[in-house]
This record gives structure tokens, sequence and C-alpha cells, in this order.
């Protein structure tokens, strides 16, 4: 009896969701909106809910009653003048998003002064406001708020970047991306370049197999419409809806990094757990992005890069592509002597060498083979042979390293396929 009775329920709940679409197909447009109302409503289950999202649109004004019962919450995090620069117009596009939606704001302001916390108490007064002494990165600053709210029962936290700005529907339509997918762990807006607002800042981020990020498309123009939400290798930290039963299974980012690839590792936990990572193209932000050429900005990058293949590639992994990430060591080692910034890279393997550090290494790298439910041959696919980083575009990179390493990827990826790794 209890095997028919689990048979018969979902059985139960298509039934219902087939009736539902008959009468939508019956009835006329003008009351197709009351009907929808009633799909919503009839029903708490929250599956069925969520077919609700895949079939009728997520910008139907029905999905807004589903929503009312959410508690969704906004991180920014300010450092020094970032705020004065940035925050109004960001903020200005919270306070004017077009849904039944009502996020909560949490502000964290890193290297906080008396100054900067007037400021922000007299420009965004429905904001919580955390206040950090020192500047202990991004990665912690935006954790400070997330251990908040996930204390606190929230739902979903949208991470922004005060540089950033969402379109009216853009967290409808992210919420909406993250019902009609419950193995979505991560769901990253759509994110233009502003002012230039025609162009992609990204579409997604890629991952290349030796740990380098970047952004999918970008400055390309976006003229097509896509179909729905897609597969990321990782989301940008610029603007990301995150599922917070999702973050409780695999943890915050790594304060570790401190900046830069930190949401790079959240993203590649989240597919070794058995979550996934998507772009929802109806959500759109616009981001005041900037390729920063700072010295500093080449240690965190290099260095982090490789502590996210050491934590999360599987032992088969590291053994294969070990000989292609010696070559990279040694190509990056005389890029960064030709372009000034040696001493970063020094920095980054001094770094991996210290064995003060190698604690957190193997701490970190346990920890995250832990959560793993998928093999690395299923999540390689998502990943990348080429670099393109369309600011630092060489002929050597293009004609030499790229064909290279992609074809080594390509037999990479077969080795650790066939061993089932």
């Amino acid at each position: 009896m209890a095997g028919k009775s689990g048979i018969r329920q979902p059985l139960l709940a298509w039934i219902t969701s087939a009736r539902a679409l008959i009468r939508l197909v019956l009835i006329s447009n003008k009351d197709i909106s009351k009907i929808r109302w009633w799909l919503i409503l009839k029903n708490g289950n929250r599956r069925f809910r969520r077919e609700s999202c895949k079939l009728l649109g997520s910008s139907d004004v029905c999905l807004r009653r589903f929503f009312l019962d959410m508690k969704i919450g906004i991180v920014l995090v300010n450092y020094k003048d970032y705020a004065e620069r940035f925050l109004a117009p960001c903020l200005e596009s919270i306070r004017a998003l077009d849904s039944a939606i009502k996020p909560d704001i949490f502000i964290v302001d890193n290297a906080s002064t008396v100054e900067s916390k007037v400021y922000l108490q007299v420009a965004a007064p429905e904001a919580r406001l955390i206040t950090n002494i020192n500047n202990d990165g991004f990665a912690k600053g935006n954790n400070d708020a997330m251990r908040v709210m996930l204390e606190e029962g929230y739902d979903y936290i949208l991470l922004l970047n005060m540089d950033a700005s969402l379109a009216p529907n853009a967290l409808m339509e992210l919420v909406a991306a993250a019902e009609s997918n419950e193995k979505a762990g991560a769901i990253q807006a759509r994110l233009m370049l502003d002012p230039e607002r025609k162009l992609i800042n990204s579409v997604g981020n890629a991952t290349h197999f030796l740990g380098f990020g970047y952004c999918l498309r970008y400055r390309e123009k976006y003229d097509e419409i896509l179909a729905g939400p897609v597969d990321i290798a990782y989301p940008s930290g610029a603007c990301v809806l995150l599922r917070s039963s999702a973050l409780k299974t695999i943890g915050l980012f790594d304060e570790e990094f401190w900046m830069y690839n930190e949401d790079q590792d959240l993203g590649w936990r989240l597919w070794l757990a058995g979550y996934s990572c998507i772009m929802a193209p109806l959500a759109v932000a616009f981001h005041q992005y900037e390729f920063s050429r700072s010295q500093s900005k080449y240690y965190w990058m290099e260095r982090n890069r490789l502590i996210a293949a050491w934590k999360n590639y599987s032992g088969l992994s590291l053994f294969v592509f070990f000989p292609a990430l010696l070559a990279m060591e040694i190509g990056m080692s005389f890029f960064s002597i030709r372009s000034g910034w040696f001493k970063e890279k020094v920095k980054a393997w001094s770094y991996l060498l210290n064995p003060l550090n190698w604690a957190y290494l193997l701490q970190a790298r346990f920890d995250t083979q832990a959560l793993r439910k998928v093999p690395d041959y299923e999540i390689l696919p998502l990943f990348s042979g080429r670099i393109w980083y369309q600011e630092i575009d060489h002929p050597l990179l293009r004609f030499v390293a790229n064909p290279i390493f992609s074809a080594y990827f390509t037999v990479g990826k077969m080795i650790v396929k066939a061993f089932k790794k």
C-alpha cells in the first residue's frame, strides 16, 4: 500500500497540472491572469508551484503571490569611498524592483569609519549595516552578511556589487529560475556593461582547466533570445542569487581567497556537491565593470586559481593535468617578467610553498572532497581548454598556448572519463 501511495501522489500532481493546462488553452486571454492566480493558490505543494514557474513564465503577476512567503536578502559590500561612488544608482534599482518580493538589504562596511557609517545610514536607512573595523576581504565581507541571513532563515541571498544595478524584473526572474530548478545552487543574472548596455559583461563565467577564470562573451553584443537558463561553470559574484539550503551544505566563500576566484571556488564546490550553476538570461543587471591593472590583482588571481584547482580536483585529475600546470607556470613566469608583475608571481608561489599554510591547504582539500557527489568527468565538460582574456590578448596565447593546451585538455578529459573519476 505504501508503494502505491508513493506512486499515486506524484501522479495526481501531474494530472492536476495537465487539467490546469487544458483550462489555460480553453479560456480567453482576458481570463488567463485569473486562472494563473488560481494555479498558484490552489495547491500549496512547492514542487507543483515550481512546475508552474516553468509553464507560465516568471514575469506574470500570478507569481508575485507565490513569492510573498519567501525571505530574500541582498548583500552589498562597501570599502572606503565605494558607496559614495556607486551606491545611489544601485540602491535606486533595488527600490524600483518590479515584484512583490520585498528583499532586506544588508550593507557590510569594510574598514569602517565614523564617516562611512554615517554616510551609509543616511543614504540607505532601510539597510541593516554590518561594520568591520578592518578590511578582511571581499569574501569575508559577504560571508558576514550571509551568516546572519542563514541564521535568520532566509530562502535566498542575492550578492550584488555596489557598482551594479538591477533591471526592474531581475529579482523576480532570478527567483523564478531558481524555483524551476531545485538543483540550482547559484543563479547568475545576465550581466551587461554600464553604460554600454548593449554589450555583455558576463553571461556566466568559464573555468580554464588550469584554474583561470574569465567572463563569457565579454564585450559582445547580446542580440539573441535564449529559451531559458543555461548551465555555467560558475557565476560572477557581481550579481548572483544563492540558494540558502545549498550554502548550508557546501559552506560560504573561502575567506582565505580574500578577493578574486572566491566565486569560482564556490561554483566548483556546488557542482561537486550535486548542485548546478545557471545563468538566467531574462534576469538583467548592469555592471560598471573595469579591468583592474593593479599589481596586487595578479597575486590574488595567480595564488587563488592554484588553490581552487588543488581543493576541487580529484587526485586523478591533479595527476593528469600536472604536466600542463607545470608548463603553464613556466609560461606565466616569463609573461609576468615581461608585464612587470613577477614579484606578485613569486609571492603567490611563496604562499603555496610556505609550510605555515599547508595545514589550511590540506584541510581545505579534505573538506572540499568530502562534499563530492559528482565525479570530475561529469564536471570537466563545463571547463575550457582555451583562455579568452579579452584584456590580455597576445599572439602567443591565441596561436600557440591555446591550441596546445586545448588539445591537452581534450586528451586529459578522455583519460579521466576512462577511469570514471
